[in-house]
């Protein structure tokens, strides 16, 4: 039995349940674990509920040097008679390194990175020397995508190897198809104006029944790139779709005025059962600048959805030959790889067979925990 340390900073979704996942299937196989993080994540993800044990520490999204110091010196004491820390993305990973500072050889420092740096500046500029941190302390660096790999090789890490970073079964629905689509049409007709003299209402639940659903489950920031579906969404397009973007976040108030400005086709959501929308969801358009291993996207293949997304990082190796892709940022290519399969039931029919198959090649939670034992350094079958 080993003893294994769990690090994450603030979380609202897929790092922190990926570390519960990693947490609960630790302890089944007989380790003891320690999750550390912002108290927040264990409101809301339940660590202890695996039979883990919790640490309050305090990891924001920014630099705070004071606070920062604060944390090393309180990871340095929970780490202390540990056999592995494994910290989840950048800032944790590079506190626990700067706290595992002079040890010899144990505990074992292994990183996972969920997600590249895109900001530039002086913020930066500070996240480059975390990378540097990073790359040249953990014994192990796992990486999301591709080119999180390239630059943390370019930094200096000597063991870079994939993270497997699966999502969780896809829930039954809650609700029927017939349920979602009037809950869209009504939260269409709560935005949408009253539409031209002597045409039918676009809002009309009998109409969105019709209609082709194009899915985006999203948090509403700027790295998922929502601007640019926004400019595919005037369309033209045959079928007159409906897009709905399920998810939240602080981009919502300036999607939503300009949703009603230009009088799109775009239902704002909120945040809701992926499993629900995705029975009544034509295809999933992914339109982010960047993404790692995105659960929306592991969800609409195993659901045997048509995909659309932006080549970037992780994307094209989880989706292979099961999705249309485009440049990021491109809402023309975005836009008529859309009208491309609306327009073309054949091509829609294959995508919506390669996404199942593809949905039953992805790994699962045992793949996970047996990748991160190996990084361990322990035996795979504990």
């Amino acid at each position: 039995m080993s003893r294994i340390v769990l690090v994450l900073g603030s979380s609202a979704g897929g790092v922190a349940r990926h570390v519960r996942m990693l947490a609960g299937g630790l302890v089944v196989r007989g380790h003891r674990v320690l999750v550390a993080g912002p108290l927040g994540t264990e409101k809301a993800f339940g660590f202890t509920g695996t039979g883990a044990d919790f640490a309050e520490v305090r990891i924001s999204d920014r630099p705070h040097p004071a606070r920062d110091l604060r944390t090393v010196v309180r990871l340095r004491a929970l780490t202390r008679g540990a056999d592995v820390v494994h910290a989840h993305g950048l800032r944790a990973g590079a506190l626990a390194a700067l706290a595992l500072t002079g040890s010899r050889g144990w505990p074992r420092l292994v990183v996972t990175l969920h997600n590249a740096v895109t900001a530039g500046g002086a913020v930066g500029g500070v996240y480059r020397a975390l990378e540097r941190i990073v790359a040249r302390r953990a014994h192990r660096v796992l990486v999301v995508s591709p080119d999180i790999g390239e630059r943390m090789r370019a930094g200096g890490a000597g063991r870079v190897d994939p993270a497997v970073v699966p999502a969780p079964p896809l829930a039954e629905p809650g609700r029927t198809p017939g349920e979602v689509r009037a809950e869209i049409a009504a939260r269409l007709r709560a935005t949408a104006g009253p539409g031209p003299a002597g045409l039918p209402d676009r809002a009309d639940p009998a109409d969105v029944a019709l209609r082709p659903i194009l899915l985006t489950v999203a948090r509403l920031a700027q790295q998922k790139g929502l601007e640019t579906l926004l400019d595919a969404a005037a369309g033209p397009y045959k079928g007159d779709p409906v897009f709905v973007i399920a998810g939240d976040g602080p981009l919502r108030e300036e999607l939503q005025a300009r949703v009603d400005a230009e009088e799109l086709p775009v239902v704002l959501y909120g945040w809701a059962e992926t499993a629900d929308l995705l029975q009544v969801a034509t295809a999933v358009i992914v339109p982010s600048r960047w993404e790692g291993q995105p659960l929306s996207v592991q969800e609409a293949l195993r659901a045997g959805r048509p995909v659309i997304a932006t080549s970037v990082g992780g994307v094209p190796a989880m989706v292979g030959d099961a999705a249309l892709l485009v440049p990021p940022q491109d809402a023309g290519a975005l836009s008529r790889e859309i009208g491309r399969l609306l327009g073309d039931p054949a091509l829609a029919a294959r995508l919506a067979e390669a996404a199942v198959r593809r949905g039953r090649e992805l790994p699962d939670e045992d793949a996970a925990l047996r990748s991160v034992l190996t990084a361990y350094g322990l035996p795979p079958s504990e």
